[in-house]
């Protein structure tokens, strides 16, 4: 979908922010990161294409010829000022294909009247890995921090990557082309979006705030840390969007991500570890929160039950080799650069493990990811402590600032949150 608005520009960057309760040592992290290249060369490849028709693939050299991303540091005169830094950090996109995937940076004195003394950035191109991957890499680096030069892991690195789909060739081309027939008959039209009909997209923008309050038992539902209530409420805000703007009833498309690591462990660091499920509902079907989440909720059980998310995890392989011109055909309206009605994730706990990261306490932590113009906005969850946070990505041109904090509103409102201080 990137490679849409390859003419544009647009970055793909996402940033994860950690606040930490005092200024955090540059060298530290430079050292960890350092070390961290004796294990995992991934953090310094860059993406290749062999030829044409070859599949995408990250490509690293010699350990002697990599060398660690440079961790910036910068000490910012005001607290607005910190804001404006993490959004240019967001637009200034990496080209993987001549610079290292991975960035970091340390922003200093931006919030010192809230207390928050430094912030940890860390920026990198989304296909090197997803939310939980970054988490994972922040829990390297710390063991590397903490060791002192020492074999962390007990003695045994982790692994990075997960190792390749043991089901033969002719079993997952079945199943790559059942996910295929389904993306084509996922929606008769193409959808609509905040972004639709913009040409000249602006820069990628982001809010977050962050609020405290009961996540169980509202509404009825078990839990409002579920996906599908969560779905649903932001579904809600988006009919009264839609309502505003007087967009068409038509179905909302919104890929819901899937993490295929088994729970209760790390999992693989680099790669994105994600099968996507499509969830599909009209504006006018959102007014009962409770039983559009019924309904969501329906709608993953039987994509699981037919095996549709395993299929779809499958495809996603598949797409490496993959020209561009034959995967836009696959969705309604891509050929238009339309895709999806709006991105909705929840980007889930930053781990307990990680309450101290190089000798600081880590007072919160949040993801902030890119969206491209068309859905032109995303709505993104996730949990630090007692903090529940929400940021919400769009596309200048395609939502005002005003609509950002109507959405905001009305998402604390219906999760029953209040602000934090």
């Amino acid at each position: 979908m990137q490679a849409l608005w390859k003419r544009e520009g647009i970055s793909n960057n996402t940033l994860m922010v950690v606040h930490c309760d005092g200024p955090l040592d540059h060298a530290r992290i430079g050292r960890a990161l350092d070390r961290f290249l004796d294990f995992c060369p991934w953090p310094s490849a860059r993406l290749r294409r062999r030829l044409p028709w070859g599949p995408l693939h990250w490509a690293a050299g010699a350990r002697a010829a990599l060398a660690a991303p440079p961790v910036r540091h910068k000490r910012l005169s005001s607290p607005g000022a910190l804001h404006a830094e993490l959004e240019a950090e967001l637009n200034a996109a990496i080209d993987p294909r001549r610079e290292p995937p991975l960035r970091f940076a340390i922003l200093d004195g931006a919030a010192e009247a809230a207390g928050l003394q430094s912030a940890l950035v860390v920026t990198w191109f989304h296909p090197l890995m997803d939310p939980r991957g970054g988490q994972n890499l922040l829990a390297h680096l710390a063991h590397l921090d903490e060791s002192d030069g020492r074999a962390p892991w007990g003695g045994a690195p982790s692994v990075f990557v997960t190792g390749p789909d043991p089901r033969p060739l002719k079993e997952r081309g079945r199943l790559g082309r059942s996910s295929q027939r389904y993306m084509r008959t996922l929606v008769p039209e193409a959808p609509v979006s905040p972004g639709t009909g913009l040409t000249s997209p602006g820069r990628v923008r982001f809010e977050q705030a962050s609020f405290v309050g009961d996540d169980h038992g509202l509404g009825g539902v078990r839990s409002t840390r579920e996906i599908c209530w969560r779905l649903a409420l932001v579904g809600s805000t988006m009919a009264d969007l839609w309502r505003r703007r007087g967009l068409p009833d038509l179905p909302f498309l919104v890929p819901v991500s899937i993490d295929l690591r088994p729970k209760g462990e790390p999992g693989a660091t680099f790669g994105n570890v994600l099968a996507f499920h499509f969830a599909r509902f009209k504006p006018s079907e959102t007014a009962d929160v409770d039983r559009l989440t019924r309904a969501l909720r329906q709608q993953m059980t039987d994509a699981l039950r037919d095996g549709q998310i395993d299929a779809n995890a499958v495809a996603m392989e598949f797409l490496k080799y993959r020209p561009l011109a034959l995967m836009l055909r696959d969705l309604p309206g891509t050929a238009t650069r339309e895709t999806f009605s709006f991105n909705c994730a929840d980007l889930a706990d930053f781990p307990p493990a990680l309450e101290k990261l190089f000798g600081r306490r880590v007072t919160n932590a949040y993801h902030a990811p890119s969206v491209l113009p068309r859905p032109g906005v995303g709505v993104f969850f996730n949990r630090c402590g007692i903090k529940n946070n929400l940021v919400v990505s769009w596309i200048e041109g395609a939502m005002e600032t005003q609509e950002v904090a109507r959405i905001i509103e009305a998402i604390r409102e219906g999760m029953g949150w209040r602000a934090a201080h």
